[in-house]
């Protein structure tokens, strides 16, 4: 069965997207830890990030890095905190959390509930952002 992430990319399911190409997409999270909470995923269904390809892993690095960049034009934040925990969805992914502080990208915390209209004008404001 596909992953939610898989799903999301065939457009089965929609999402806040930020950013596209043919080979990765980046959306914002729908259980964010703080607004702006970004995911960066392969459009090839691979569990384990680790178990993409070198070249693959670099490029989705890269791709990852202009989402970053674009996320702390837009968001106050002091850095754009990254992580990989990969354990809710089968299917590599890489977080961009917006940090304030370092506690704000602690996965137990609370999850942050974001109106549909602000993510909206954050995935329409980040994507503007992204140099692809």
């Amino acid at each position: 069965m596909a992953s939610i992430f898989t799903r999301i990319i065939n457009g089965e399911i929609p999402c806040y997207k930020v950013a596209e190409n043919d080979r990765f997409i980046a959306f914002l999270d729908v259980r964010p830890l703080v607004p702006g909470h970004t995911l960066v995923v392969p459009k090839t269904e691979i569990d384990y990030i680790f178990d993409l390809d070198d070249k693959t892993l670099g490029d989705m690095m890269l791709f990852a890095k202009k989402v970053a960049v674009a996320m702390k034009q837009v968001i106050e934040c002091r850095r754009i905190g990254v992580a990989v925990l990969g354990l809710e969805v089968p299917h590599a992914h890489i977080h961009l959390v917006p940090l304030r502080k370092e506690t704000d990208i602690v996965f137990t915390n609370t999850r942050t509930v974001v109106s549909e209209e602000e993510n909206r004008r954050l995935a329409k404001a980040i994507g503007d952002k992204v140099k692809l």
